[in-house]
C-alpha cells in the first residue's frame, strides 16, 4: 500500500487543533489524529469539528479505549471518525465489541500494544481479535522512567520488522521517534507514518525551515510519499 502521512494533534483546545490540521493537510497530510489530550480536553466535539472542517479526510480518534468499548467506538463513529483505538491490555471482550462497532458503523479499529509484556504477542492477539491496524507503542511514562534510570530506553523500531512479521495488517509505530526515523518507519514495512511529539522535540530542524511548520511537514510528506509501496499481506485500507 502506499504510505500514510497521519499527524497527531495532541494540542487542548479545538482552536489550535483545526489551526495545525489546516496547515498540516496544505503540506501533504493524509489524515488527521484527534490525539488523547484532544479529546480529554475537548470530547466528542473536537471529532466533530474536524469532520465538519474536512469532510473527505479519514480522522483517528485516540481514545485509548479500555472498557466500554462498543458505546466509545459507536460514539466516536457517529462524530465523524473513521478510525477509533483500542488497548491490547484491556479485556478480549473489549477488543471484541470495538470490533464488532467497527462492523456496525463501518468504520476501521486500530489495536494499541502499548504496555504489553510481548509486544509481538499483543500485536498478534489485535490482529486476531479482528484489529484492522496495529499501533506498535513504546509509552512516554515508560520510555522518561527507564531514561531517568540511567539506563537506554526502547523504541518502537527495536521490535518493528518482527511485529510486521508476526501480522498481515498495516502497522504503524509510535512512542519517542525522531521525525528521521519516524520517515524511516515504511522500510520497516510500516506504512503509516505519524508525526507527533517529534516536531516539539526537534527544534533545530524547525529552526533550518525557518520557524515554519509547513515547510518541516511538507519535507515530511514529500520523503514519505516518495518511498512507493509498501508491501503488506492482507488487508489493505
Amino acid at each position: 500500500m502506499k504510505p500514510v502521512v497521519q499527524i497527531s494533534l495532541d494540542v487542548t483546545s479545538i482552536e489550535e487543533a483545526l489551526e495545525t490540521a489546516e496547515l498540516a493537510l496544505s503540506s501533504g497530510v493524509d489524515w488527521l489524529e484527534a490525539g488523547t489530550p484532544l479529546i480529554l480536553a475537548e470530547g466528542l466535539r473536537a471529532v466533530r469539528e474536524l469532520r465538519a472542517r474536512f469532510p473527505e479526510t479519514p480522522i483517528v480518534a485516540d481514545l485509548k479505549t479500555m472498557d466500554g468499548g462498543y458505546l466509545e467506538a459507536e460514539m466516536m463513529a457517529k462524530a465523524g471518525a473513521n478510525y477509533v483505538v483500542v488497548m491490547a491490555r484491556a479485556h478480549e471482550e473489549t477488543i471484541k465489541v470495538v470490533c464488532q462497532a467497527g462492523k456496525d458503523y463501518g468504520i476501521g479499529v486500530m489495536g494499541d500494544n502499548l504496555g504489553c509484556p510481548n509486544m509481538i504477542d499483543g500485536a498478534r492477539l489485535l490482529e486476531d481479535l479482528g484489529c484492522d491496524v496495529i499501533i506498535h507503542h513504546i509509552g512516554f511514562d515508560e520510555r522518561r522512567g527507564i531514561a531517568a534510570r540511567g539506563e537506554t530506553a526502547p523504541t518502537p523500531l527495536d521490535q518493528l520488522r518482527e511485529v510486521v512479521s508476526a501480522v498481515s495488517v498495516p502497522v504503524q509505530a509510535v512512542g519517542g521517534l525522531s521525525i528521521d526515523q519516524a520517515i524511516q518507519t515504511p522500510s520497516f514495512g510500516a506504512p503509516l507514518v505519524v508525526i507527533g511529539a517529534p516536531l516539539a522535540i526537534e527544534p533545530d530542524r524547525f529552526a533550518r525551515a525557518g520557524g515554519n511548520l509547513g515547510e518541516v511537514l511538507k519535507q515530511i510528506c514529500d520523503q514519505v510519499h516518495a518511498y512507493g509501496d509498501v508491501p503488506v499481506k492482507g488487508k489493505q485500507l
